[in-house]
């Protein structure tokens, strides 16, 4: 796939984080079938659910599995996220085979696709996603940017 295949992959991805329940952080997730069939998205809903594993990612494999290939497995999928998955969702993107990650936004703090860790190329692994990161960097790094600067703000009367 191309720049501009992953352009569009990750132009959806940020539809899905603009739909994250109000007070959690707006990432968002869509898994692609090999042919580019949208098979699920995403956005995070760790504050809405209470669910410390409800992260965009993590919901949109979940919802995947339920409807592609042989249950967890998916093979052939691309994943594409608005910002770069953390060890939990690298590890889970390992087990579920998914053959691509791409994503917008670095996270210097806790990415696990090649900023602090990169749990996705560790060789000890028996299956290596491909990834490319930093697509549509600036738009998704924007749109986190204006949530927390929101959160900052104080309250208006």
């Amino acid at each position: 796939m191309g720049l501009r295949d992953d352009e569009a992959m990750i132009r959806a991805a940020l539809e899905a984080a603009a739909a994250a329940p109000a007070g959690d952080v707006p990432v968002g997730a869509v898994l692609f079938a090999a042919d580019g069939t949208e098979l699920a998205r995403a956005a995070n809903s760790r504050e809405a659910t209470g669910d410390p594993t409800a992260h965009a990612e993590i919901l949109a494999l979940r919802a995947a599995a339920k409807v592609h290939g042989d249950g967890w497995r998916l093979e052939g999928t691309t994943l594409a996220v608005t910002l770069e998955p953390c060890t939990m969702c690298a590890g889970a993107l390992v087990l579920a085979r998914v053959h691509r990650v791409v994503f917008g936004a670095w996270e210097p703090k806790t990415g696990a696709v090649g900023s602090l860790w990169d749990v996705v190329r560790d060789r000890r692994l028996t299956h290596r996603p491909q990834v490319r990161g930093g697509v549509l960097e600036k738009e998704c790094a924007a749109v986190l940017e204006d949530f927390f600067r929101a959160q900052r703000l104080p309250e208006r009367s």
